[in-house]
C-alpha cells in the first residue's frame, strides 16, 4: 500500500494559476514552490513564493500603518466592501471552484459549495456593518447614561488549513475586517490559489491597501514570524493540536490574544430503534464526504446490539457509493490532499488490520497512475483503546465498535482528548435530548452528519478541540476581533 504521487512533477498544464504575496496592495515574491494536482500527479495546479520573516514584518507593518484609517471609516463603508467582495466570487465561483478543487484534491461540487460558503461569509459579515453594536444599560446614578461598545484589537494575525482553503480564510477574515482590524494571513502551502482568489476579491472590491495582507510559505518561518511579532495584537489559528498549543504558548508570553480550533475525533451513537439505512447515509455523509478530510468528520461509531448487523451492512452499502476519483471528472469522493496524508490514511488501515480489526470495506489495491485515490474505509473489530478509535486520522476511515446500551455509548462518546462534534442517531426525542446536554462536544447532530455547520451559528469545540474560549462564525465570532468598553455619560 504506497503511493507514487510526487509533489515536483512537471506540468503538462498551460495556463499554472500563480500565487502572490499581497504586501500592502502590491503583489509581490517570486513564485518557486510547486503544487501538484492530487489527482493527476503530472499536472502541475500552483505556483507559489516561500515567504521570510522579512515578508511578515512588512505585511504587520503594511498592517499597521492602514489599521487606524480602516478603522475611521464607518462600519455600513466596511460592510459595503465585504458585500461587494462576497459578490464578486459568487461571480467568480466556478473558475475559483476549478482552482480549488486541482490544488485541494475534493469533489468539484464540494469546491462549489465552499465557494458559495465563503461568498456568504462575507455578505454576512457585510450586513452587520449596519447592525446596531453595544447597549445602552440603565444607572443607579441620576442624570447618566451607560453604553458599551466594542474596539477592534488593531493588527491580527490568521493562520489557516488546506482542507477549507477558502472558506476558513473568509470566516476568519471578515469578522475580522468589518469590526476594524487590519489582517495578515499565512494559508496553507497546499492551497496557495484559494486564498490569493480571496484577497483579489477584497482588493477589487475597493479594499484599501495594507488592510489585509498574504505571505504563503512555510508554517515555522511565516507562522512563527506572524506569532512572534509584539504588533500582533491577536491570532487566529485552524490546524493540529500540536502546532496549535505551540502557537498558545508563544502568544500567552507576552499576553496576546489567541483563538485555536484543532483536531477532532468525532463520534456517532447509533441506537436500536434508528433507521439503519438512514442511520448509515448519516454516518457515511461524516465520514467519507470531503474524503473524510474534516476537522469534524466522523471517525468512530458506536453502535448498540439490536441494530449492529444491518448498520454495517447498510454502511459498507453507502461506503461503496463513494468512489474516489478525479474531482473535475464527477467523482463522488475525491482525492487526498497529499502524499504524505495518503501515506497517513494507508498507515492508519493497515496497522489496524494487523491489529485485529477486520477491514468490511476499503481494501486499497493500488493505483499505477500515482494518483491520491483512497477508498471508503470501514473498520470493525477493533478495541476501545485501539489507535484507529483514539487518534485522528483525517482521512476517509471509520471504525464501527459495539456498546451494550445508550449509557455506555454516550460514555464511549465522551472519553476522548477531543470534543469537537458528537452526533447520535435515534428516533427517541428524551434520548436525544439527554444526549445533546450531556455529549462532551461544542457542537451536537442529532439524526444529521458531524460535518457541516450553518454560517451563522457559533462553531468550536471543547478540550484538546479548542481553546474553548471565543467561538467562530456567526455573530460570535466578532467576539474574539473586539475587545469592550463601558462609557458613562453625565449631562
Amino acid at each position: 500500500m504506497t503511493s507514487t504521487a510526487t509533489e515536483s512533477a512537471t506540468s503538462t498544464r498551460q495556463d499554472v494559476a500563480v500565487a502572490q504575496h499581497l504586501i500592502n496592495g502590491e503583489w509581490t515574491g517570486e513564485p518557486g514552490t510547486q503544487r501538484i494536482n492530487p489527482a493527476r500527479p503530472d499536472e502541475l495546479a500552483a505556483l507559489s513564493p516561500s515567504g521570510t520573516a522579512d515578508d511578515v514584518d512588512a505585511a504587520v507593518t503594511a498592517a499597521t500603518a492602514a489599521q487606524p484609517s480602516w478603522t475611521a471609516l464607518p462600519a455600513p463603508a466596511r460592510g459595503a466592501i465585504l458585500m461587494t467582495a462576497g459578490n464578486l466570487l459568487a461571480d467568480r465561483q466556478i473558475a475559483i471552484a476549478e482552482d480549488l478543487v486541482r490544488e485541494e484534491g475534493k469533489t468539484l461540487a464540494e469546491a462549489m459549495g465552499e465557494v458559495k460558503r465563503a461568498s456568504d461569509v462575507l455578505r454576512f459579515f457585510g450586513s452587520l456593518g449596519w447592525a446596531a453594536s453595544g447597549e445602552v444599560l440603565p444607572s443607579g446614578l441620576p442624570d447618566t447614561t451607560i453604553t458599551t461598545r466594542r474596539e477592534p484589537l488593531g493588527v491580527v494575525g490568521l493562520i489557516t488549513p488546506w482542507n477549507f482553503p477558502i472558506a476558513i480564510p473568509a470566516w476568519k477574515a471578515a469578522p475580522a475586517l468589518i469590526s476594524g482590524n487590519a489582517v495578515v494571513i499565512k494559508p496553507a502551502e497546499l492551497t496557495p490559489l484559494s486564498a490569493t482568489h480571496l484577497a483579489h476579491a477584497l482588493r477589487d472590491a475597493g479594499l484599501p491597501a495594507g488592510v489585509f495582507n498574504v505571505v504563503h510559505g512555510k508554517g515555522r518561518v511565516v507562522g512563527d514570524a506572524l506569532a512572534r511579532d509584539p504588533r500582533i495584537a491577536g491570532l487566529s489559528f485552524t490546524g493540529s493540536t500540536k502546532v496549535g498549543l505551540g502557537l498558545q504558548e508563544i502568544l500567552n508570553a507576552r499576553r496576546a490574544r489567541v483563538q485555536l480550533e484543532m483536531g477532532g475525533k468525532n463520534g456517532v451513537l447509533v441506537l436500536d430503534d434508528a433507521d439503519p439505512r438512514k442511520a448509515a447515509a448519516v454516518v457515511a455523509a461524516g465520514a467519507f464526504g470531503l474524503t473524510g478530510q474534516a476537522c469534524t468528520a466522523t471517525s468512530r461509531v458506536y453502535v448498540t446490539p439490536g441494530i449492529r448487523d444491518a448498520f454495517l451492512e447498510a454502511l459498507v452499502a453507502e461506503a461503496a457509493k463513494y468512489t474516489a476519483g478525479d474531482g473535475l471528472d464527477g467523482a463522488k469522493m475525491g482525492a487526498v490532499v497529499s502524499s504524505q496524508q495518503f501515506e497517513q490514511d494507508q498507515a492508519a488501515v493497515r496497522t489496524a488490520v494487523e491489529r485485529g480489526a477486520t477491514l468490511l470495506h476499503g481494501e486499497y489495491d493500488g493505483d499505477s497512475s500515482g494518483a491520491l485515490f483512497f477508498p471508503a474505509a470501514v473498520l470493525t473489530d477493533l478495541p476501545f483503546d485501539d489507535a484507529a478509535v483514539t487518534e485522528e486520522i483525517f482521512g476517509p476511515v471509520v471504525a464501527v465498535l459495539e456498546v451494550p446500551d445508550y449509557e455506555a455509548g454516550l460514555a464511549a462518546i465522551n472519553d476522548s482528548r477531543y470534543g469537537l462534534t458528537a452526533g447520535i442517531c435515534t428516533d427517541s426525542l428524551a434520548l436525544a435530548t439527554d444526549f445533546a446536554a450531556r455529549a462532551q462536544a461544542g457542537v451536537i447532530k442529532v439524526n444529521r452528519p458531524t460535518a457541516g455547520l450553518d454560517l451563522n451559528v457559533p462553531f468550536g469545540g471543547v478540550k484538546d478541540s479548542s481553546t474553548n474560549t471565543f467561538r467562530e462564525q456567526g455573530k460570535s465570532a466578532l467576539d474574539f476581533f473586539t475587545w469592550g468598553k463601558t462609557v458613562y455619560t453625565g449631562v
